[in-house]
């Protein structure tokens, strides 16, 4: 008896720790002199209206906010809000007392098993409570059964709930069922009960996600022989990425923030509504793209359970896969086939199913008005873990579904699709690829089918699709920490993949090239920005704390995101980085695909008369960065030279009206090409063709806006064995003024000064 009275202790014991991991947050009291004297329902008192839920409120009555909150929930729900509630019925909440005791955490499923361990208690009421709750109150969010509807299944509801975790709902389908996070089914009936300071749905299940991280799935699946990912899990774990993958939020982070030694910046200048708010949490999060066991026991030719890592290293020296890596058995070396081979398939960000890409301003589009109506192709380009490599993500309206390194060959006006020939440019799919490296139609180095004859040519830019409807799909719902998705081909970084990425234009969003604007909903799906009108947020300097791993903020920066939710400014996808004071920054750079010379390209809006000036610099040692040509000037547009003062100058390129600037629009290929020619001799190119500078689908191209522009940075050889810097440091006395970017582009001579086919203007 003492044995099992130690067992049962130690269990506890874990639980409370396992539990008690979960619950920090920011210090916040309620403020009860705000509650409603009307006489409608609150949630609170909705919920006390009905025994049903009498067990969820005597819970509410003994949870507080958060950590740092003298404050209950019951507090929070009697006063003015938008709180969205997934109340547990009685039944829901005793059921979840039987789980406990089937897994050995109480002896009894009731409360009375929990004498003695007041930690345990805590944390299991704190879970039953704060997952079942939606504060919307700083962003208008409050969720309807018709707002749920329309999201995707296993999309993520937009705001966490009180425990900062994000849910999600699945729906039967030709039915009314809707369950969330998979279990807890909505009662059909008592459903959007609509008070005064929110809604109610009762639900027939304790919301309680998983604390599981990629780790802990990985070993839990080999372990169980579980098949699906279990030949990935193997390579990971190989590859020595266990504890990396179990990482899940910087706790220095959090003793920093909960403490008060992380400020929020003031309100931005130009901003004056916009406080510089430093974010709560700094999270790791991945994201894994992996082939199904299906595929690798088609392709060995034995069960999943039987292939080893030496019968995948086999493989890939047979398909001539890396052929510069190691092969001895040391796979958690950079160096080997294997750690190659599995690390390009891990991103460092978390990406749910709709932050794969960013639909949000590209050309016929707008998020408020399209929905999933898409229309030119959306790309994103992230570095992989491991030795750094570009992976790419697309997304068109020509074909179903969402690829990685797919290539294929957009009417853009240039080559096939000139005006010579069949003048198109629409941007859209043509339903040719590129060519493979060694020509059109060779075989594929991995065919997308692992069972077709090996004689059988199989394009490999048409890339690979992302199955995350299919039964192993979209497995993050169950992880704290990332997302795992099943591919349908064998991804691998080929001579083919770099050449085409070094063949085509590589734009990548500012806030794209650092994880952690990712990983903590900063950089998102603008129409689900978690903060509303306050869509500013910010970084400290990197002595105060190194928030971002790639970037050196110096004393004196103020940065600020800005994520324009709502705004029609004349940005790509709508965010910027907008950064104040006696600023310096070093940001490093995403590799290059190829060696080779490439432009670096800088994306500024100048119609503002609040830029800035910089000097760049640029190179491989962080230490020294010789200046790259003379300071770059924001302030200058095609047609004015903005001041602070209000005043202009017209610009020195010869445009003096927005009508001039526009009209060159109408003249041949050809003589805007000479046009071109003569701008990228200053260092300058008008902005893309690829988005709408404004709130609808109407407002003008970027290459429509005098004021929108590119500046050619950096020209110069790169390598993509060796990892580059780029350095902006003010120029000007004034610190009121902007350094402002919005994305850059990697651009191969091979693109920007090809005699056969020229650059396209998207």
């Amino acid at each position: 008896m003492k044995i099992i009275a130690k067992t049962y202790q130690l269990k506890l014991a874990l639980a409370a720790a396992f539990f008690g991991l979960l619950f920090t947050g920011c210090k916040e009291e309620i403020d009860t002199s705000a509650r409603f004297t009307l006489t409608e329902y609150t949630v609170l008192s909705y919920l006390e209206s009905d025994s049903i839920f009498s067990e969820y409120v005597k819970l509410i009555h003994q949870v507080p906010v958060s950590s740092q909150s003298e404050s209950t929930v019951a507090q929070l729900l009697s006063a003015r809000g938008k709180y969205t509630c997934f109340a547990p019925d009685n039944q829901a909440i005793q059921d979840y007392l039987d789980t406990l005791q089937a897994k050995g955490i109480i002896s009894e499923a009731n409360w009375d098993a929990f004498q003695g361990h007041p930690a345990t208690l805590d944390s299991v009421r704190k879970i039953i409570v704060l997952n079942s709750i939606i504060d919307g109150s700083r962003n208008g969010d409050l969720y309807e059964i018709s707002d749920i509807e329309d999201k995707e299944e296993l999309d993520e509801l937009p705001t966490a709930n009180l425990n900062d975790r994000k849910i999600y709902h699945t729906k039967i389908k030709q039915t009314d069922s809707i369950f969330i996070n998979g279990v807890a089914l909505i009662d059909l009936n008592n459903r959007d009960i609509e008070t005064i300071n929110g809604r109610v749905h009762q639900v027939h299940a304790v919301i309680a996600p998983s604390n599981d991280t990629m780790s802990d799935i990985f070993r839990q699946w080999i372990a169980e022989n579980k098949h699906g990912f279990l030949v990935a899990s193997k390579l990971i774990l190989a590859a020595g990425l266990e504890d990396t993958l179990s990482k899940t939020r910087d706790e220095v982070w959090e003793r920093l923030y909960m403490t008060k030694q992380i400020k929020d910046l003031e309100n931005h200048p130009t901003e004056p509504d916009q406080p510089g708010t430093m974010p709560e949490h700094r999270k790791y999060g991945f994201t894994i793209f992996a082939e199904t066991d299906d595929m690798w026991e088609t392709a060995l030719g034995k069960p999943a359970e039987a292939i080893t890592v030496e019968d995948v290293k086999a493989f890939l020296i047979e398909k001539g896969a890396y052929p510069g890596a190691s092969t001895d058995e040391n796979y958690k070396d950079e160096n080997n086939i294997i750690y190659q081979f599995i690390t390009y398939h891990i991103l460092p960000e978390k990406l749910t199913r709709d932050k794969l890409v960013i639909h949000y301003n590209e050309k016929g589009y707008y998020w408020q008005t399209n929905g999933k109506r898409y229309t030119i192709p959306v790309y994103e380009y992230y570095t992989t873990m491991g030795k750094r490599r570009l992976l790419k993500i697309f997304e068109s309206a020509d074909r179903e579904g969402i690829y990685l390194n797919c290539f294929p060959i957009l009417r853009n006006g240039r080559g096939k699709y000139s005006p010579e020939q069949l003048n198109v440019d629409d941007y859209h799919e043509s339903g040719s690829y590129r060519k493979l490296s060694a020509g059109n139609g060779q075989q594929a180095l991995f065919p997308f089918d692992p069972s077709a004859p090996a004689d059988m040519p199989t394009d490999e830019n048409v890339g690979i699709k992302i199955n995350y409807e299919t039964e192993e799909g979209a497995n993050h719902e169950s992880l704290i920490n990332g997302c795992i998705y099943p591919i349908n081909g064998f991804l691998v970084y080929t001579d083919n993949v770099r050449n085409c990425l070094a063949g085509e234009r590589i734009r990548i969003d500012m806030a794209a090239m650092f994880p952690e604007f990712i990983n903590n909903d900063i950089r998102r799906p603008m129409s689900y920005y978690p903060y509303g009108a306050s869509f500013t947020r910010a970084v400290p300097v990197t002595t105060t704390y190194p928030y971002l791993a790639d970037c050196q903020i110096e004393e004196g920066t103020k940065f600020y995101y800005f994520g324009a939710f709502g705004r029609s400014w004349s940005n790509y996808q709508m965010d910027e980085f907008n950064i104040i004071g006696k600023y310096e920054i070093t940001m490093r750079l995403p590799p290059v695909p190829t060696k080779g010379h490439y432009e670096i390209r800088f994306g500024v809006s100048a119609g503002s008369n609040v830029r800035s000036m910089c000097q760049v610099y640029f190179g491989d040692n962080p230490k020294y960065l010789p200046a790259a040509g003379i300071p770059m000037d924001l302030r200058m547009g095609f047609m004015r030279h903005r001041f602070s003062d209000g005043t202009h100058l017209n610009s020195n390129f010869g445009y003096f009206s927005e009508d001039d600037y526009k009209a060159e629009l109408k003249l041949s290929l050809e003589e805007q090409d000479e046009i071109t020619k003569s701008l990228r001799a200053r260092g300058f190119m008008k902005g893309p063709k690829y988005y709408h500078c404004g709130a609808s689908t109407s407002a003008s191209l970027g290459i429509e806006c005098e004021w929108v522009t590119r500046r050619i940075m950096v020209s110069a050889d790169m390598d993509p064995d060796k990892t580059y810097y780029i350095r902006f440091k003010n120029v000007l006395n004034n610190e009121q003024l902007q350094f402002f970017t919005d994305y850059l582009e990697f651009v191969s001579k091979d693109v920007y000064d090809n005699p056969n086919e020229p650059e396209d203007y998207w």
